[in-house]
């Protein structure tokens, strides 16, 4: 492998990808790719994955670019996809990037517009998976006594006690 083929920055379904780094690592800087998926692709591509990003050839990235593409993944199994039984498509599919991010803000939308129990709690801003919230989770002001209006008030409890004491 030459050094005018090794490619320092790869960029692979919208997102820049160090090529000094292994190919199951680099690919999992994806968001919605772990490493265990990264690696999966990268042996069903035939890609050695002791190899850095930048020495692979162009071929072999293409073909990893269009199997992460890929939204059905026929070849993985089911417990890789990270959306089983989809609700608009009905089917297993494995999304990344922002059509991740857009999946998961659909879903929280249809819970809200259901108003089930999830979507309250999402609409509301609390807690959505049973937490406690009696301690944490808190925001806003935060509701006490402060040391500022303490002084304050025994600095003006003796000049009124001697105001009153002199009428």
């Amino acid at each position: 492998m030459s050094e005018t083929s090794f490619k320092h920055v790869v960029r692979m379904v919208g997102f820049d990808l160090p090529g000094d780094v292994k190919v199951p690592y680099a690919i999992s800087r994806i968001r919605g790719v772990g490493v265990n998926l990264a690696m999966a692709l990268s042996k069903q591509l035939g890609i050695d994955p002791s190899l850095r990003l930048g020495e692979v050839e162009e071929e072999k990235l293409e073909s990893l670019e269009r199997a992460l593409r890929d939204k059905k993944h026929a070849s993985l199994p089911l417990w890789f996809k990270n959306r089983r039984s989809d609700v608009l498509e009905s089917e297993d599919m494995h999304l990344i990037g922002s059509d991740l991010l857009m999946g998961v803000r659909g879903d929280v939308e249809l819970l809200k517009r259901i108003k089930c129990w999830r979507g309250v709690r999402h609409s509301l801003g609390l807690k959505v998976r049973g937490q406690r919230t009696r301690v944490t989770g808190r925001f806003g002001r935060s509701v006490g006594v402060s040391k500022g209006k303490l002084k304050q008030a025994a600095a003006a409890a003796p000049a009124a006690q001697g105001s009153q004491q002199g009428a």
